[in-house]
């Protein structure tokens, strides 16, 4: 369900001033440092790596649930009827729990872009936005 020229994106967000939110609260796509600002090639790498057994950071697997709520649908190009791309965000809340004391709660909303391609729809783009700015969790190893 991966575009070939997909584009993953999770920016660092900061805290600042009252009116500074557009322009300063996250960083800027394809600049500085973000969480994850990956393509489809990282993000298969990314999943091949845990499954060889030994990656540190997902041994033991962890377990994960994802809820997604608030689903709206933004644009279809070129119209609703005949839409070959959608632009959609959504609400997520990821719990992650690993080895006895290890919970950790991702909470946010994501900007994602799907394509029809070959007559199935793929993932082109999808953006990150975290509730908070400091990450207590010891890796970052799901994806949202």
């Amino acid at each position: 369900m991966l575009a070939e020229d997909l584009e993953y994106y999770m920016p660092i967000r900061r805290n600042v001033k009252f009116g500074q939110h557009a322009e300063r609260e996250n960083t800027p796509h394809g600049e500085g440092i973000s969480w994850f600002d990956e393509d489809k090639w990282t993000l298969t790498k990314r999943v091949e790596q845990i499954l060889t057994g030994v990656h540190y950071a997902e041994e033991p697997l962890s377990r994960t649930s994802h809820l997604v709520s608030n689903i709206r649908v933004l644009t279809a190009d070129p119209s609703a009827a005949d839409a070959t791309e959608v632009t959609t965000s959504c609400r997520f809340h990821v719990h992650l729990n690993r080895v006895e004391y290890e919970t950790h709660t991702f909470v946010g909303r994501r900007h994602d872009r799907l394509v029809k391609r070959d007559g199935a729809w793929k993932l082109r783009f999808r953006e990150i936005l975290l509730d908070q700015n400091v990450l207590l969790a010891k890796n970052l190893t799901t994806f949202f």
